[in-house]
């Protein structure tokens, strides 16, 4: 007799609301939909989140997974993945999924799996709101500090066949909520050689990756940024995240003597040595790429790989051009005199030049960025500092696989900065986004473009 085999695995359970009422004003229809979701959303994210299929019967689906956060993650962009498609259907035509995640001890044959932990996984299903995902106690006990989505507390429930009461959570993930990120988000101080004071977070699970700490920063505030939340949430899904906020700004101290470039480069190597990590790819924004790219020629044995967005070897000042140097002084001048303001004719100059295409909400998120992240005096010192950048004489030294992506259209970085770094960095790839932001959102059709090109980078 064949001995049972046994294994921990999270179970997704999931099946379309109100499937008969589909199914009796359309059967043909509502089952060619249900072909081409699977194909279409279902099946991709499975094998990308490595996931197994192990039953599928009429609307529902039973998915394997040999991981909690993997199976939580999965079943959320499974449902945006979804609420996409749906958009452009009729309502009644629509076609929403409940879906239950919990974990815990499965029998495993070929082709299905048996057990409690599937039965409360169904249960769980059952309880979740068309478009939700529920998960059980063992579930959240696993993600809560490792996923950056609020969860809804539903209390002790108690299923059919299930002795002992189950605790159940709804995920929330329409948008990361600040104050699950400040439980998920461990945030520590190291010392500069200096003496001043660095603030440094990590969050998410995996392997490091490490992003270079940029001018618009905080480490909490960030999740609530429109410029900045969803580049973390995407950093933080399938590694751990380590930031930092340079000094003069965020939650490092404010009052210091010594802002330069020295300074940056040598703030990164403190707070990547007070992590304590090894080998790890860099990811780097606006001027922050040209501190990535001076510690990753000081640290080759440590720098996997490069991701260079939206930057620049060379400083406005450094450009060669009388018209740089004189927006450089334009925009110290604005900066000096308006910044964090409520003043709206501040804040829409100062957005034109980073964020174009925002709306009047992101507009407003942007200029509280600039309360919290610096003062006038700060924001001014850190941008004259990077105006005098140029690393371009570091270029060729630089050996590792690198990536350049830059917005074809950037008023605060032209596109030509980007295609030096390409073309000096030995093997370099470069992407032009179609954008006029220099910090991309979420929203633009460019964005899941340069998400493939990032994941596709980092798999390679």
């Amino acid at each position: 007799m064949q001995q049972e085999q046994r294994r921990l695995a999270a179970i997704l359970a999931a099946d379309v609301a109100g499937y008969s009422r589909l199914m009796a004003a359309d059967e043909s229809g509502t089952l060619s939909r249900l072909r081409k979701l699977r194909a279409e959303v279902f099946e991709p994210k499975v094998t990308e989140f490595q996931g197994r299929i192990v039953g599928s019967a009429g609307d529902s689906l039973l998915i394997e997974f040999a991981s909690a956060v993997k199976a939580v993650q999965c079943a959320v962009e499974i449902q945006q993945g979804l609420r996409d498609q749906n958009t452009s259907l009729p309502e009644d035509r629509r076609m929403a999924f409940r879906m239950g995640v919990n974990l815990g001890d499965v029998i495993a044959e070929v082709d299905t799996v048996h057990g409690d932990c599937v039965n409360i996984a169904s249960r769980l299903e059952k309880l979740s709101e068309p478009g939700d995902v529920c998960i059980g106690h063992s579930i959240y006990d696993q993600v809560k500090s490792k996923l950056a989505y609020a969860y809804e507390d539903l209390g002790e429930q108690r299923f059919h066949n299930i002795p002992e009461p189950v605790r159940a959570y709804r995920v929330s993930f329409d948008r990361p909520k600040s104050a699950s990120v400040a439980a998920a988000q461990v945030i520590k101080f190291c010392t500069a050689s200096d003496g001043t004071n660095l603030a440094y977070a990590t969050v998410g699970s995996g392997p490091p990756i490490v992003m270079a700490a940029s001018w618009l920063t905080h480490l909490e505030y960030d999740w609530q940024s429109p410029a900045n939340e969803h580049y973390l949430s995407f950093l933080s899904r399938d590694h751990t995240l380590v930031r930092y906020d340079p000094r003069g700004s965020g939650l490092s101290d404010w009052d210091v003597a010594d802002i330069s470039f020295e300074a940056f480069v040598n703030d990164m190597a403190t707070v990547i040595a007070a992590v304590g990590i090894e080998s790890f790819p860099v990811f780097a924004m606006s001027q922050a790429v040209s501190v990535a790219i001076a510690y990753s020629a000081r640290q080759p044995e440590r720098v996997s790989k490069l991701i260079l967005w939206g930057g620049y070897a060379r400083g406005r000042r450094k450009r060669g051009s009388a018209r740089e140097i004189a927006e450089s002084e334009a925009l110290i001048t604005l900066i000096e005199k308006g910044w964090g303001s409520d003043n709206p004719a501040f804040r829409q100059m100062l957005t034109s030049v980073f964020l174009p295409g925002a709306t009047t909400k992101e507009v407003s998120s942007f200029n509280e960025l600039q309360k919290v992240s610096a003062n006038a005096t700060n924001a001014a010192r850190l941008r004259r500092v990077f105006d005098d950048f140029d690393v371009t004489g570091l270029l060729d030294q630089i050996s590792v696989p690198t990536l350049v992506l830059h917005s074809r259209n950037d008023a605060a970085v032209p596109l030509q900065e980007a295609r030096i770094l390409a073309s000096r960095i030995r093997g370099a790839r470069f992407v032009a986004l179609e954008s006029n932001n220099h910090f991309l959102l979420e929203n633009e059709p460019a964005w899941p473009t340069s998400l493939g090109e990032v994941k596709a980078f980092l798999a390679s």
